[in-house]
């Protein structure tokens, strides 16, 4: 198990705090070394911000550029490998669309795209926007690769630490902990004859390790006087059988996940996070990324695992669509498609859930990626089975969608 991010959240103002950025660098230099201290790989130290629009104000969006270059170039003097800026939000219509151009002028800089929350409902403008944001940042890149920067949420919180999700709520700083933990979930299902013993060995080493991190994060606490946000036990994985939450499946029994079977798989993963105690932060769920995960990318290149399939799995477990290659000539429209049923689920089950999607231009469905990343597995480019909304659901108007246990 890796921490895959210590994420501090802070707001610095603009024109930036320096200060404020040199105090998050110096808490994040000194957490990483404690926590490596206590036995724990951390892969990155990141930052989030509260949304850009508002940090900016909506008379200054067009400068939502150059704080991004401001801060790609301040993160390597103040120790921190990346920044998220948060949402566009669906108030302010006009943040969405400074997205591509923000994206392309900071590599190290992420951003999201609010779609649907539970005190406004689903915003069809916000939910085209987004579509249109990932069609054009799709070509910055010869892969596709820009749309790692960029995710569209629903129903996501303030405080998650798994980028490109993250954002603060404009309190006083505050510190989460992502996890890389689909390798306990690999291990506790290997040489599991039953359900309740894979269940209980996985509960426990979540258990485990929470302790061990809380111990780390309450001396930071108290020392700089910050709040601890938590840990998110989302099952990450990283591209090797070993870490891999599609092997996971597989050891649960499931001969190939995309199978029928897997959904089962999908429901007793996170129900074993859910009962496990420690203190939550994010989705702390099932993180199933084509892209990042070995086994997963190998079944949806097999075409065993699909887009659909992603979706159908959410409902019981994860944290939504993550990077999925698509073809380059997808349009918004197919996307907003998609989108939609992600915001709809969101809402109906009260979860928070993103997409990150990624159109490789030139390529076709069933062609081969080919990305040169050490967190990715390549695949095949997925099929998506989608055609632009019309009539009702083809507008830009806001609704809402009420929980299933909702009074309203």
């Amino acid at each position: 198990m890796k921490i895959r991010s210590i994420t501090y959240f802070c707001n610095p103002g603009w024109p930036l705090d320096r200060k404020k950025l040199q105090a998050a660098g110096m808490f994040l230099t000194e957490a990483k070394v404690e926590f490596e201290a206590a036995g724990y790989e951390v892969q990155t130290t990141r930052l989030a911000t509260i949304p850009f629009p508002l940090l900016l104000g909506a008379d200054k969006l067009h400068e939502t550029p150059r704080l991004a270059a401001e801060i790609s170039q301040l993160l390597p003097e103040i120790g921190v490998e990346y920044a998220a800026l948060g949402p566009a939000l669906p108030g302010i219509p006009d943040s969405y669309l400074v997205l591509p151009n923000a994206i392309a002028v900071s590599k190290n800089v992420f951003f999201s795209g609010m779609m649907a929350d539970t005190k406004h409902g689903i915003s069809m403008a916000a939910v085209k926007a987004c579509a249109e944001v990932i069609v054009r940042v799709a070509p910055l890149d010869p892969n596709g690769f820009a749309n790692l920067n960029f995710a569209a949420l629903a129903n996501v919180l303030p405080g998650t630490p798994f980028f490109p999700a993250s954002y603060h709520d404009g309190s006083e700083p505050a510190f989460a902990l992502a996890m890389e933990a689909a390798d306990a979930a690999v291990s506790a299902f290997g040489n599991a004859g039953t359900v309740d013993e894979g269940r209980n060995a996985l509960i426990a080493a979540l258990e485990e390790n929470a302790q061990k991190l809380v111990k780390v994060a309450d001396l930071l606490k108290y020392k700089y006087m910050i709040k601890f946000g938590g840990i998110d036990f989302s099952l990450a994985p990283f591209p090797e059988e070993s870490c891999s939450l599609g092997a996971a499946f597989e050891r649960m029994g499931i001969p190939k996940v995309g199978l029928h079977g897997s959904l089962a798989a999908a429901a007793i993963l996170t129900e074993s996070i859910e009962r496990a105690r420690f203190p939550r932060a994010g989705f702390s769920g099932l993180m199933m990324p084509v892209l990042e995960d070995a086994v997963l990318a190998k079944r949806a290149a097999e075409g065993i695992l699909t887009v659909k399939d992603l979706l159908l799995y959410s409902a019981v477990c994860g944290t939504g669509i993550d990077t999925v290659p698509l073809a380059g000539n997808v349009t918004s429209g197919q996307i907003a498609a998609l989108l939609l049923d992600i915001s709809v689920l969101a809402l109906r089950l009260d979860k928070p859930l993103t997409a990150r999607l990624m159109p490789v231009p030139g390529k076709q469905i069933g062609d081969p990626t080919s990305f040169d990343f050490g967190y990715f597995a390549n695949s095949r480019v997925m099929p998506l089975v989608a055609v632009p909304l019309s009539k009702a659901l083809g507008g830009k108007e806001t609704f809402m969608v009420h929980g299933r246990h909702s009074k309203e």
